[in-house]
């Protein structure tokens, strides 16, 4: 299992399966899953049963144990998740580890600046990745528009290929 999957699974087991959320306060029931004291406090306001909104055991009282342990370790969770979207945030260089800030536009893709002055990238034409990508984004709205067009097009033969068609079956005996 990659660290990214790692990461994501740990992640998962933080998170409260009514609000989808970290868990926020967490009790464990008698069955043994856990929820936000808030979330499952609300799911059995509205029901005349007590029953584990997971697997639907039954109990006969509100029997809410603080699930501290959970607790700190949603609290830890939540902290590497804020790590990993800022680490997800700013691309990195495979080689050198430095943020990648230049589009080599010969090679058409991001670089650091290590790379930039490496011997493969010498002569190689360079912009900043904001430049890189209003150009880019012109170019694929450019297309878009342009594949729209020709699909608006195919589809308009085709409905008249299949009223053509309507027709002819129309007047055979």
């Amino acid at each position: 299992m990659s660290s990214r999957q790692q990461d994501q699974s740990l992640i998962e087991e933080a998170i409260c399966s009514i609000c989808l959320d970290f868990f926020t306060d967490p009790v464990i029931l008698e069955c043994g899953h856990n929820f936000c004291r808030s979330c499952v406090t609300r799911c059995w306001a509205k029901k005349r049963r007590i029953s584990c909104p997971e697997c639907r055991a039954e109990f006969s009282k509100r029997n809410l144990k603080a699930n501290r342990a959970l607790a700190r370790l949603a609290e830890k969770v939540r902290i590497l998740n804020l790590n990993l979207k800022e680490k997800e945030r700013k691309l990195h260089c495979e080689e050198h580890h430095e943020e990648l800030k230049l589009f080599c536009e010969t090679d058409k893709k991001l670089i650091c600046l290590i790379c930039r002055d490496a011997r493969e990238h010498r002569e190689h034409r360079f912009m900043p990745i904001k430049e890189a990508v209003g150009i880019y984004k012109d170019q694929l709205k450019t297309s878009l528009d342009s594949l729209t067009e020709k699909k608006s097009a195919a589809r308009e033969t085709e409905l008249k290929q299949k009223q053509q068609i309507s027709g002819v079956r129309g007047r055979s005996p």
